[in-house]
């Protein structure tokens, strides 16, 4: 897909930051940016909401079921 962009400062930050980058593309330099962009947003949320999918998986597997992992693996491996 093309990027198109119709405002002339954007059109003008891209290129700015295309020829800085040394960005292949328009679109590359600004896919960068977002990444970039995403990953800082990302990084400011709480650590609680950060962590809200591996806390729903934790919660969903239930409590920890204590046992003879070794044996249980070793089981599993065939080894004896």
């Amino acid at each position: 897909m093309a990027l198109y962009i119709k405002d002339a400062e954007v059109d003008a930050l891209a290129d700015e930051l295309k020829r800085l980058t040394k960005a292949s593309t328009k679109a590359e330099a600004v896919r960068a940016s977002l990444k970039r962009s995403v990953d800082e947003a990302r990084a400011q949320l709480p650590i609680r909401q950060r962590l809200a999918k591996t806390l729903a998986m934790a919660k969903a597997a239930g409590p920890y079921a204590p046992g003879d992992h070794k044996a249980e693996t070793d089981d599993m491996w065939g080894d004896q």
